[in-house]
């Protein structure tokens, strides 16, 4: 057996099958480029579902890790550290807010969000007690929780997990009069994604954001805007929301939040909002710790000088330009989404999302599937214009175009 078999065979021995990776196994990674343990190289188009905007082992956070690694990494939020104060400041700047809630993982942040929306609704809005609603969108990828998964849409992530929670309306996505008669008296938020990635990075019609903002600004219902994967630089704006001008009342955030290197995620909102928590109502361990902080001052210290979003829009305009071109060919049906973040539909007639990942592996290119038929193409904003265009040679390649 090679050094990959070994260890592929190990894990499925011993590790639950709670997911279906690709059959490479990663040893070392560098930038956009990831070298697996026999020595071969794969150009990362993935980019850890957004994880990693700003590359693997980029220079600026490992050290920023490496320095906080010799002074304190965790403390519980028991007592106070030099890190919190700053990072909470520099982040509630960043979206134009007043406070953060910061968490670990996406789940988490989204769980915080719920949570903040139903204690608002009850305390500030005047909702009766057990009665607040929560109006999501249809194929939304919020996270895997019980509550999450009960107001999915996708029967993989919600079949037999019941019972499931109740206090959410789902309505399609992108439409807005199924929204608004969806609002009524008891409904505390609106929770959308701007862009929806697990869904095959399906971009609402346009107008459909600000309409959101509008209508629930009239009916005082917070619009909690899942950034997660959207936000942070991957579309080319610092927020998806911000390519219409939008702000909502509330942000969540993850992922590239810790620059791939630790797990951080945060809700961020005004006063008013998050105001509404005392002292044991919520809480995290490792939530806020000094190395999550000081990783993640650096990631938004980074996106405050707008390099990042520049080049996730000009590689952007180059990789939707080019991956257009293969639209009408009888390989690819259609392409969506925005930035350096694509969704490509391939037909049937040229196999499955997930024949396409495993021919591309072939090739040294990784990306992945979603939903039977879909490539979801999003590497590191730091890819450079000849790296990217030798990723969508390969895929050329693959689909015989």
């Amino acid at each position: 057996m090679t050094s990959t078999e070994r260890s592929i065979a190990a894990a499925e021995a011993h590790s639950a099958h709670n997911y279906h990776p690709l059959p490479v196994v990663v040893a070392y990674a560098e930038g956009a480029w990831m070298t697996d343990v026999e020595g071969r190289r794969y150009l990362d188009m993935l980019a850890g579902y957004s994880a990693l905007n700003f590359g693997h082992g980029n220079r600026r956070l490992i050290n920023a890790a490496k320095a906080q690694l010799d002074r304190v990494t965790l403390t519980s939020r028991a007592f106070h550290h030099d890190r919190f104060a700053e990072f909470c400041t520099e982040l509630a700047a960043l979206c134009g807010k007043d406070m953060v809630l910061p968490m670990n993982t996406g789940a988490e942040a989204v769980e915080t969000a719920v949570k903040t929306a139903r204690k608002w609704g009850y305390k500030v809005k005047g909702v009766p007690d057990g009665r607040a609603k929560i109006v999501v969108a249809a194929d939304n990828f919020h996270g895997r929780t019980t509550t999450i998964i009960s107001f999915s849409t996708d029967e993989e992530a919600r079949a037999d997990y019941g019972p499931y929670t109740p206090g959410f309306e789902i309505v399609p996505y992108g439409d807005l009069a199924a929204l608004e008669e969806a609002v009524d008296d008891d409904t505390v938020a609106v929770l959308l994604e701007p862009i929806q990635g697990e869904a095959g990075v399906l971009v609402p019609p346009a107008g459909y954001l600000p309409g959101v903002r509008r209508l629930t600004a009239e009916r005082g219902v917070l619009f909690i805007a899942d950034e997660i994967q959207s936000g942070l630089g991957r579309t080319g704006r610092t927020f998806a929301c911000d390519h219409e001008d939008v702000v909502p009342d509330m942000y969540v955030l993850g992922k590239a939040l810790g620059g791939g290197v630790v797990p951080v995620s945060a809700v961020v909102a005004s006063r008013e909002i998050l105001g509404v928590y005392r002292p044991g109502e919520h809480g995290s361990t490792f939530g806020g710790n000094p190395l999550a902080c000081a990783v993640a001052l650096e990631v938004i210290t980074m996106l405050k000088s707008g390099e990042f979003q520049q080049r996730a829009t000009e590689l952007g305009e180059h990789l939707h330009q080019e991956l257009n071109l293969l639209v009408g060919g009888g390989a690819v049906e259609a392409v969506r989404g925005r930035g350096l973040w694509a969704g490509v539909d391939i037909a049937p007639s040229h196999g499955t999302g997930r024949q396409i990942s495993e021919r591309l592996m072939e090739r040294r290119v990784l990306v992945k599937d979603t939903h039977g038929s879909t490539i979801r193409i999003a590497p590191p904003l730091v890819i450079s214009k000849e790296d990217l265009d030798w990723g969508l040679d390969q895929l050329r390649a693959v689909l015989g175009s």
